[in-house]
């Protein structure tokens, strides 16, 4: 017997789903700010913040796509799609042009520490629906916190 995947999930589901969904938002408007200020960042630092700029994005990209994987296994469709992202992204937006390659680490130093105190927020009322679901968002808040630090060393 095939399931039908549900766009708008109830009980249960719907409390993990909307989490899920927040936190998939994020990592993909992470993903492509990193990868914006990849291609314009300026500055003495350009060549080890261009690299690590590149790490970003790969490691964002791999947690969007679990997280996408999660809520499809619990038979919510997730969303990705870019007006999606532009829609309900509350990261605030890169400027458009070349940024100093200090600036991109105080913009990324701050974004991520948001990300990682936004999906700190939703572990407890994921855990009390979904333990898989919030192991899931703990492994991405010791990323993005791993990184931050990683950063942090870029800026001393």
């Amino acid at each position: 017997m095939t399931q039908l995947l549900t766009t708008s999930p109830t009980g249960d589901t719907g409390k993990v789903a909307a989490p899920l969904q927040a936190t998939l938002v994020e990592l993909i408007d992470l993903s492509l700010q990193a990868k914006q200020a990849h291609w314009n960042i300026v500055g003495p630092g350009f060549g080890g913040i261009h690299l690590f700029l590149d790490k970003l994005t790969d490691q964002f990209r791999d947690w969007y796509d679990e997280v996408a994987e999660r809520l499809a296994a619990i038979g919510v469709s997730p969303d990705g799609r870019t007006a999606t992202v532009a829609a309900s992204s509350s990261l605030e937006p890169l400027a458009a042009g070349q940024i100093r390659d200090q600036e991109v680490l105080a913009l990324f130093d701050a974004r991520l520490r948001l990300v990682a105190d936004r999906i700190r927020a939703r572990l407890e009322p994921v855990g009390e629906h979904d333990l898989v679901s919030q192991d899931l968002l703990i492994g991405i808040v010791q990323g993005l916190e791993k990184q931050d630090w990683m950063l942090r060393a870029l800026r001393a």
